[in-house]
C-alpha cells in the first residue's frame, strides 16, 4: 500500500488565508487534509471536558449517546446537539479556518446541517464503510455537496480508532466503483492533539476500532453541507430563542434561522419589472446577501 495519511498543512495556528493555500488545494483535489494547531493542547483539554458535560446532560434528559442501527457496541459514544449545548461549540464550528476550508470548496453559500461528536472509547469498533454524500443524495456524485471538519481533542492514531479512509475514494461517482477488496484499502488518518481534519463528503470512510485498553478517541465532527440540502438538525425547532438572539449574524445564516433560509442567494429574486424592464433583462445587480432579515 503506498497511499498514507494525507500530508499536514498549516502554519503554527495562523489564520491567515495565504498561510493555507496549500491545504485548500489538497483537499479540492484529494478530499481530504490535515491541518495542525487549530486548538492549542489548553483549548483540546477545555472543549473535552465541555464534551463530557455535553454527554451527562444528553442523557439526562433522555437522548441516546448510543445508536444500535450505527455502531457494533456502546463504546462508540455519541453526544447530538453540541450547537444547543454550549456556547464552546457554536464558537468552534464558526472557527475562521474551518470557514476557509469550507468556503473554498462549497463556496460563500453553506448551511451547518450537525454538530457532533463520536468518542471512541477501548472495546470500540467500526461502523458501516461508507460516503457522507451517499447517505443522502443517489449517484452519480460528480460535485462535491458537503464537507466534514473533524476537531481532535486528542492525539489520533489507528489503535485508538482514527477514522478510516479509503484515498482516492473521492473520485467515485457510482458504488459501481467501489472494488470487492475496499476494507484492504482504508488507512487511518492520523492527527495530533488539536489539528483539524477536513473531508469532502464523498470519500468513503469508517469509525475506527479502538484497540488501546485505556485510551479514549474524542473526535467532533462538524457537518457543512451546500444549501440546498436538507439539514440534519432543524436549528429553528432545536435552539432556544435566547440562543438564536445571541447568534452572529453568519452563525444566524449559516444555521438556515433566516425567514427565507436557504433560498436567499439561489438566483436573481427581484421582483419581475425590475428583473425585466421594457421586456428585457436588465443588468443584475448585487443581491440581497442576507436572505432576509431576522424575525
Amino acid at each position: 500500500m503506498t497511499n498514507t495519511t494525507p500530508p499536514t498543512y498549516g502554519a503554527g495556528g495562523s489564520t491567515s488565508p495565504s498561510s493555507y493555500a496549500p491545504a485548500r488545494q489538497h483537499l479540492q483535489t484529494e478530499g481530504c487534509v490535515v491541518i495542525p494547531d487549530i486548538l492549542t493542547p489548553a483549548e483540546a483539554d477545555h472543549i473535552t471536558a465541555r464534551l463530557w458535560a455535553a454527554k451527562e446532560t444528553s442523557e439526562n434528559r433522555g437522548d441516546l449517546t448510543y445508536l444500535q442501527h450505527l455502531d457494533p457496541n456502546p463504546s462508540n459514544v455519541r453526544v447530538f446537539y453540541l450547537l444547543e449545548l454550549d456556547e464552546v461549540f457554536r464558537d468552534l464550528i464558526a472557527h475562521p479556518i474551518a470557514v476557509d476550508m469550507v468556503k473554498s470548496v462549497l463556496g460563500e453559500d453553506f448551511l451547518i446541517s450537525n454538530f457532533t461528536a463520536n468518542i471512541a472509547r477501548p472495546g470500540s469498533k467500526s461502523m458501516a464503510l461508507h460516503s457522507d454524500q451517499s447517505i443522502v443524495v443517489p449517484d452519480p456524485w460528480k460535485q462535491v455537496w458537503a464537507i466534514n471538519c473533524m476537531f481532535c481533542l486528542d492525539d489520533i492514531y489507528k489503535e485508538n480508532g482514527a477514522t478510516m479512509y479509503i484515498p482516492g475514494s473521492n473520485q467515485w461517482t457510482s458504488r459501481a466503483d467501489i472494488p470487492e477488496n475496499a476494507p484492504e484499502l482504508l488507512i487511518p488518518f492520523e492527527a495530533k492533539k488539536g489539528s483539524m481534519i477536513c473531508m469532502d463528503a464523498r470519500v468513503w470512510h469508517t469509525s475506527g476500532a479502538n484497540v488501546t485498553k485505556n485510551v479514549d478517541r474524542p473526535l467532533l465532527f462538524g457537518y457543512y453541507t451546500k444549501p440546498f440540502l436538507r439539514q440534519q438538525v432543524n436549528w429553528t425547532a432545536k435552539l432556544p430563542q435566547e440562543i438564536k438572539d445571541e447568534l452572529s449574524d453568519d452563525m444566524f445564516k449559516w444555521l438556515g434561522l433566516g425567514p427565507t433560509a436557504n433560498t436567499g442567494r439561489t438566483g436573481d429574486l427581484r421582483y419581475m419589472h425590475v428583473q425585466y424592464p421594457n421586456g428585457k433583462k436588465a443588468e443584475e445587480s448585487k443581491l440581497d446577501s442576507e436572505g432576509g432579515a431576522r424575525l
